[in-house]
């Protein structure tokens, strides 16, 4: 066995039946992946669709609300978005959004969360999308804040961006709720990495090695051991297992352990994706 662990992305929500299939789709979907061992399901924090994927006016779904129907339809699998984008839910919400995830999931929520960069959206919606810097001033009092709440500390927190009075969270998380950070920038995004999360998020691409490099260092920097943040980096499965298991090697030789991102056809209740998830899954 490939000590690497699965993580089955949902970018897109534009399946055959149209709205009224939709969450059918959806629950089987996750049941299959879950049932196939996959170790978490994720879906993007987007309110249009992104343009990798195709035109804003595709079909999209408001993420926690996602979640939380996931939650029902699953039973072992870790539920997380990636990720979230920080301006788009005041931290006291979003700590308490998770935590009621963590609760009503038994236990299975993270929080992925990153600086946000898709202004149009922002601005289409009227969401608040400040500079660059403030937003990632805002980050990292976000993770602060989370980390607070999510321990049951009620303590007042008074920063630049965010004032609360007290960090009531109840019930609290049924586990200590792991927080994933989305992105590769160097200065900023893995610094917040090794002071403040669980897992990174990385890119697959030529520059990972380096990418690692870079966190290790902040690691050393801050006095924190750089093997316990759980390395994520983002795959397409495409039902080639033989390129995956290749993949999965290369990777784990690298200290990375989950690869995740979409499954081809995924769309599909039987045939290439549920063959391709119990294949994956068995790796």
């Amino acid at each position: 066995m490939i000590d690497v662990k699965l993580g089955l992305h949902i970018s897109t929500f534009s399946w055959p039946g149209g709205a009224q299939r939709l969450g059918p789709v959806l629950a089987d979907i996750a049941s299959a992946a879950d049932e196939a061992g996959f170790d978490r399901i994720s879906v993007m924090d987007h309110v249009w669709q992104i343009h990798v994927n195709g035109p804003p006016e595709m079909e999209m779904l408001e993420a926690y609300t996602a979640l939380g129907f996931l939650a029902a339809h699953t039973s072992r699998a870790q539920l997380l978005t990636l990720v979230t984008g920080v301006v788009y839910r005041e931290p006291g919400l979003l700590a308490k959004a998770v935590t009621s995830l963590d609760v009503l999931s038994g236990g299975r929520a993270m929080l992925g969360i990153g600086a946000a960069w898709n202004e149009e959206e922002s601005l289409g919606l009227g969401l608040p999308f400040p500079p660059t810097a403030e937003r990632f001033e805002r980050l990292e009092e976000a993770l602060r804040i989370c980390r607070q709440m999510f321990a049951g500390d009620e303590t007042a927190f008074a920063g630049a961006h965010y004032r609360l009075d007290r960090l009531l969270n109840s019930p609290l998380p049924l586990r200590r709720t792991p927080i994933l950070i989305g992105g590769g920038g160097e200065r900023k995004t893995l610094r917040l990495v090794a002071e403040y999360a669980d897992a990174c998020n990385l890119m697959n691409t030529d520059e990972l090695p380096h990418k690692l490099d870079v966190l290790k260092r902040h690691c050393d920097a801050v006095g924190r051991d750089y093997d316990e943040i759980e390395k994520t980096v983002l795959y397409r499965f495409t039902g080639d297992l033989a390129e995956t298991e290749r993949e999965a090697r290369r990777l784990a030789g690298l200290g990375v352990t989950v690869m995740h991102g979409p499954v081809r056809d995924s769309w599909q209740k039987t045939g290439e994706f549920k063959r391709t998830v119990e294949a994956v899954a068995g790796l």
